[in-house]
């Protein structure tokens, strides 16, 4: 088939693989966003400044602290979840009640407030970021060469998705969180503190778009404006899987990353738009998205 359409193999693998990293990001992105919809109602457009502080922070444990990339991908997700707990407590509780549009209006606003600030501490240029010894090199597939790095991206994502995914639907903390967001009062009557399990649960969501910085940075360069550049695609995975779908992230995730990476062997003027394309298509079949339910 290779032969007939005049692809090499090589460029094909080599752009599905480029594809599922990036689907990688989209999946552990869109979950972060698909957690703290589905559980909170709130539209979060700081996500992507939030995975670009993941990023910055990687960065300064390294340059300020000498800690290293493994040391960032415990303690960066931390960090700034921690920065969430504080926003959530101190303006995005505020809104629960409200409409979702003023959630949304705040959360872009903190959004470019983090991006401006960062653009005037470090302009627009990228910062390198090393990977670290043990994920240099990689392997010779026969059919394409498989860097240790890329690699590690596409794993590491995977099991933080379906650990995510299998906390929330198969464990009973995510029973609590599920029972919390439906119906606060009847599960306050059991003791539970339905408050600190909404913050935590915001915190977590935006330590998910933190580990997926630090994913990022030594694959791409470390600047304030890798945030902008995916959220818009990241929304569109959301709303494609389903908006607050768990499963429908993950899933939509990894396969829009494929989708475009076969449309950039087939026909690259299409890829930077083909997710939009699939998402006004969907949008009119099954508006609720992919895995979304039906209201």
């Amino acid at each position: 088939m290779f032969e007939l359409i005049g692809i090499p193999p090589q460029a094909l693998f080599g752009q599905l693989l480029l594809g599922l990293i990036n689907g990688a990001f989209y999946a552990v992105l869109s979950l972060g966003l698909a957690v703290i919809f589905g559980l909170l109602n709130i539209i979060n457009f700081t996500h992507g400044a939030q995975y670009m502080l993941g990023a910055f922070v990687a960065w300064m444990l390294l340059n300020y602290l000498g800690l290293g990339y493994w040391w960032a991908l415990l303690l960066a997700p931390v960090i700034v979840g921690i920065t969430g707990v504080i926003l959530e407590r101190t303006l995005i509780r505020r809104l629960y009640h409200l409409d979702h549009l003023y959630g949304l209006l705040l959360t872009f606003g903190l959004a470019l407030i983090f991006t401006g600030v960062f653009k005037q501490l470090y302009g627009v240029s990228g910062l390198p970021y090393r990977a670290p010894e043990l994920l240099s090199g990689g392997y010779n597939l026969g059919f394409m060469y498989l860097p240790n790095s890329r690699a590690f991206v596409i794993l590491a994502s995977v099991v933080v998705c379906f650990g995510t995914w299998f906390m929330i639907e198969k464990t009973k903390l995510g029973a609590y969180l599920r029972a919390a967001t439906e119906n606060p009062t009847l599960v306050s009557a059991f003791g539970i503190n339905v408050p600190l399990l909404i913050t935590l649960t915001y915190g977590f969501g935006v330590g998910l778009a933190a580990f997926a910085g630090v994913l990022a940075a030594p694959i791409y360069s470390v600047n304030p404006i890798m945030g902008e550049n995916l959220i818009i695609v990241v929304f569109a995975v959301v709303v494609i899987g389903g908006m607050g779908s768990i499963l429908g992230s993950i899933l939509t995730g990894f396969g829009l990353g494929l989708v475009e990476g076969l449309t950039r062997v087939f026909y690259p003027e299409g890829s930077a738009v083909v997710v939009f394309v699939i998402m006004a298509l969907v949008l009119l079949v099954k508006p609720a998205g992919l895995f979304g339910r039906e209201i």
